[in-house]
This record gives structure tokens, sequence and C-alpha cells, in this order.
């Protein structure tokens, strides 16, 4: 490396603009890695973070997606979560989390996901830590031993691989070890951000007969459909009859309601609504529920009545991640997935955020 200096976006104080910092970058850590952030995604929990929604230590760097080239390995032998090796000069992903392996989640429940010590990039990791350079909102970032870096996929352009690059492995988590989609299967999935888009284009992958996307507003429901995600697009957001909506909804899936509806609105009143979309017999899946955004009324008959599955799906781990950058070559091919990208430079990122927080673009990515 020559640069020996970056600079990053850092959270200083909660609901304060962020600030743009310059630092020192050390040697790659024994058994890590300096990667060159070349993109660096922001993720609607980033403006939850931003507002102090979630009980995270401060000052930190932001940014816990990312997609770069490696600059610098440190001391050992390197390779990534497939078993290839890795040399400086390869475009890698990685992995957010880097669990424990200790607690009693990781030991003896078997869900790394529920760690009780996870260590995120951009989300728990201040620059008081062990490495000032850790968040993908930054034009370099340290990644310590034990992060699960996979190369990133070939062909596949880095802002289509950045479109869902936490959706993604979210949604595999969720459809893969939590309640599968099945195949023929009628599904509905509400909300139309990158969570709500990575769990229908799943569904499409997995042979679902049918997807219903229903969210808002009509700009993002129309950009779903320009990319191929969703058979049929629903606005409910704003609607002034709701019921109508709802109506509409199950109507489409041929009256009796859908055999799964996914949840990744992130709006505490979509939960009570999505229990009446699922048919008798039905799942009702919950992903969009990550930060604590308040309580909502529900009526606990529409589980008992419909005796339904309703399941939850918190977060992923390396081995979601390394199987979505799998399946980018297929979702890129079927999906127009750099489409749903709008991208600022580093130095923009107040307006990038702004964008984000108004609902003005899909997918906002940090470019250094």
């Amino acid at each position: 490396m020559t640069a020996r200096t970056g600079k990053a976006v850092v959270l200083e104080e909660f609901g304060e603009p962020l600030a743009l910092r310059e630092f020192g970058i050390p040697q790659a850590p024994a058994g890590g890695m300096i990667v060159a952030c070349g993109y660096g995604g922001i993720c609607g929990t980033d403006l939850h973070l931003q507002q102090g929604h979630l009980p995270i230590p401060t000052p930190l760097v932001l940014g816990h997606e990312g997609y770069g080239v490696i600059r610098e390995l440190g001391a050992g032998e390197h390779r990534d979560a497939t078993g290839a090796p890795l040399a400086e000069g390869d475009a890698v992903m990685w992995a957010s989390s880097i669990a424990c392996g200790e607690c009693p989640p990781c030991r003896l429940h078997r869900e790394p996901t529920l760690c009780e010590n996870r260590r995120t990039y951009g989300v728990n990791r201040p620059l008081t830590g062990d490495a000032e350079l850790s968040g993908s909102w930054a034009d370099h970032i340290v990644l310590q031993p034990g992060t699960t870096v996979v190369k990133a996929a070939e062909g596949v352009d880095p802002l289509a691989a950045m479109s869902l690059a936490c959706a993604g492995p979210t949604v595999v988590h969720a459809l893969f070890e939590r309640r599968p989609v099945r195949l023929g299967e009628t599904v509905v999935v509400q909300g139309s951000g990158p969570v709500g888009l990575a769990a229908a284009a799943f569904a499409h992958l997995a042979g679902a007969a049918k997807v219903i996307l229903i969210g808002g507003p009509a700009e993002r429901l129309a950009l779903a459909a320009k990319a191929g995600i969703g058979d049929v697009h629903i606005e409910i957001a704003g609607a002034q009859d709701a019921g109508r909506v709802l109506q509409e909804v199950r109507d489409a899936t041929g009256g009796y309601g859908a055999d799964l509806v996914i949840e990744c609105a992130g709006v505490p009143s979509a939960v009570a609504q999505g229990l009446t979309l699922a048919r008798r017999g039905g799942s009702y899946l919950v992903i969009g529920q990550y930060s604590d955004a308040g309580d909502t009324l529900l009526n606990p008959h529409q589980i008992v009545h419909r005796q339904l599955d309703v399941i939850g799906s918190w977060a992923f781990t390396g081995a979601h991640l390394t199987e979505y950058v799998r399946l980018l070559p297929t979702l890129a091919a079927r999906f127009d997935l750099a489409g749903l990208v709008t991208a600022f430079p580093l130095e923009q990122h107040a307006e990038a955020m702004a964008a984000v927080a108004a609902g003005a673009v899909m997918k906002a990515v940090l470019t250094s």
C-alpha cells in the first residue's frame, strides 16, 4: 500500500450531522486484511442508528454492508468462505458480524445470529475499539480475524451486488433457516424496500406460483416492476382506505389468502394487517421489525382462527452472505438489480441519507 490515510463517515452524536474525518490506515492485523471500500451501502438500520434508536457506542464509523478490493493481507494464510485462496487485488464482500462462538446461542442453540457478543462492523465497533476503520462508509476498512470474507461474484456489476447487500443475506437466512418458500405457493410480501424486494426476488427463484408485492410509494413499486420483481404490485402506503387495499390483496390471492406472507415493511401496524392476508393454515414470516419501532394492536384471533405459523427471523451470518453471493449471477441475470441503486460519492453522505429518509431512492450506495 502507498496511501496510509483514508476518509470515513463518523457518527459522533445521535441526531447530529455525520462527520467526514481522516484517519491513518494501520497495518493489516494478523489473520485480517485492509480492504479498499469502493462501495458502502446505506441500510434503513443506519437511519435508526443515526437517530439513536438502537443502543450503540459512539463515535464510530458507520456502514455494515460493503464491497471492495483487498489492499493488504495480514500474516497468515487467507482463504474465503468457500475455501478459495485470497490475494491482494481480489474483489470481495464480507459479513457484517463476527459471532463469539462461546455464548449459549452460539455454543448450545446453534443460533449465531442471536450471539450475545456479536461484533458488527458499522454498528458496535467504536473508534475506541480494536480498529478505528471498522465501517464501510470509508475508503478503507480493517477486517479483523474471524470475519467471513467471500470473493465477489464474477461478471456481476458491483452496484448490482450492493443492491441487496444486507437485505439479500437477511432473506437467505429467513427463507433457508426459518420458513422456506415452497413450490407453487402464493406469496405476499409486505414492504417494497430492499428487504421486500429481496424477499420477492427469492420467492420467484424458489418457485412461487405468484408473488404479490404490497407497499409504496408508487414510484418504488414501479421500480420493482421494471426490475422484474413481483407479479402483482399494490400500493398501500398513504392509502385512505387500507381495508379496501387489503381486500384487493386477498382478491389477488384468489380470495383465500396467501400460503406465506412475509413482513418486510418495518412498520408495526403492518403486522396486524399481514396476519389477515394469510390463508387458514398458512404462515406469517416477520423479517422487517429489526429496530424497536414501538407497539401495535393486533387481534390474536387472526392467529388462532387461521391456525397460522408465526415466525421471526433476525439478521444473518457469514454462511448466508456466502449463499447470497453464490446466487448473485442468477439474480442479476433475471432481475435488474443495478437499476435499483443510486450511487453517491462518500462526500455526499448527508444527501444520500436524506434521500433514503425521504424514500426518494430505493437503495443508496456510497462510493469512494
